[in-house]
């Protein structure tokens, strides 16, 4: 009985202490609730919630896939602003990072002080101002109040020397463009009708605009001309549109800037689409016109940014974050009928848009 005792006692000397070791390996092994979808997702959960987590420098303008890994970024994050750039994004603060597909507060909190903006891509705030609070837009407006005005004509202006009056480089390659596009700017109204002149800049400039003086004999003759050949609508400047019966001074402005939204025309039905075009006219105008598809402009679907696409007239906002949301899922499409089947469009929704998409995969290889 007393060894039988014994045995006892040494077999729980034994046990005992493998059960606490069984324990807390159960203890260690249980799992800690979180579910992730894709190791892209997890790998920027990870980040998101680490605040220990390690990251150097980059500028979102030169650094390359390898360096913004290096630097700590989730690889979906580093693709993300290559995609932005690639489609003309340029990031002139850190908050434009912020913007970029996949980003999350959290993760933004953690790379803003690494955020390094390129001296020749920033916009450069006074010495004598507060960085942190740093307001561009009033910046922008002491810089306007800071230029000396004279005046000048609009017709022979250099996009150069619309910059020296305020406008951005992209601004004012629009002016000129448009400028060129309408065949000449020849009222105030005209010039405050380019997209890329807002009100504010329009009556800075009006008292020193020089326009052209207009050559009515030759407005009379263009009046009197009929039109013996179809016009191309996706090619012709203001002049030969007004040539056309049944276009006049109200409606050749917004058919152009319809134009130029749209990316052309498809078709000569679509300037029935506006409100300044009547049924009786859209009859007679229809005669004399005609729009070569080759001319319009593609959008590419799979890569263009949201300011791109939210501006088509055809892409409702419905659309636009449908594209957003499943192109950022799947990575794109190859066909419009692929569109139709994840729900972006409907079957005339489709073949309304339809030849202002571009599926090309090649564009960023």
């Amino acid at each position: 009985m007393r060894e039988t005792t014994k045995q006892n006692i040494r077999g729980a000397v034994v046990l005992i202490p493998l059960i606490i070791i069984a324990m807390a390996l159960m203890l260690l092994a249980r799992p800690n609730g979180r579910k992730v979808a894709t190791p892209e997702i997890a790998e920027q959960a990870e980040v998101a919630t680490d605040s220990t987590a390690h990251f150097s420098a980059f500028d979102p303008n030169t650094a390359d896939y390898r360096t913004m890994t290096e630097a700590g970024l989730p690889r979906n994050i580093a693709v993300s602003i290559l995609k932005w750039r690639e489609a003309g994004k340029v990031f002139r603060i850190k908050e434009d990072v912020a913007l970029c597909y996949g980003m999350t507060d959290s993760l933004y909190f953690l790379i803003e002080p690494y955020i390094t903006i390129g001296k020749e891509y920033r916009i450069k705030p006074s010495n004598d101002y507060n960085r942190e609070h740093y307001d561009y837009r009033s910046e922008r407006k002491r810089s306007l109040d800071s230029i000396s005005y004279t005046p000048f004509r609009i017709d022979t202006a250099t996009a150069d020397y619309l910059r020296s009056l305020g406008f951005s480089r992209r601004q004012a390659e629009l002016v000129v463009r448009y400028r060129e596009m309408i065949g000449g700017y020849r009222s105030m109204e005209e010039f405050a009708e380019c997209y890329a002149v807002d009100s504010a800049m329009a009556e800075r400039l009006r008292p020193y605009i020089i326009f052209p003086e207009r050559d009515t004999t030759a407005t009379v003759v263009y009046e009197r001309e009929a039109i013996s050949f179809p016009v191309n609508i996706n090619t012709a400047d203001s002049t030969t549109l007004r040539r056309v019966r049944g276009i006049g001074e109200k409606s050749v402005g917004p058919i152009m800037r319809y134009r130029e939204l749209l990316g052309g025309y498809y078709s000569v039905d679509q300037i029935s689409e506006l409100d300044v075009v009547t049924e009786e006219n859209f009859r007679i105008i229809s005669q004399q016109i005609y729009a070569d598809s080759v001319d319009i402009k593609k959008i590419s679907i799979n890569f263009a940014s949201p300011k791109v696409l939210e501006v088509h007239p055809y892409l409702s906002n419905r659309m636009l974050r449908r594209i957003i949301n499943k192109r950022e899922l799947k990575g794109g499409w190859s066909t419009i009928q692929e569109m139709i089947d994840d729900d972006i469009f409907t079957e005339e929704e489709a073949a309304r848009v339809a030849p202002y998409l571009d599926f090309g995969t090649d564009l960023y290889k």
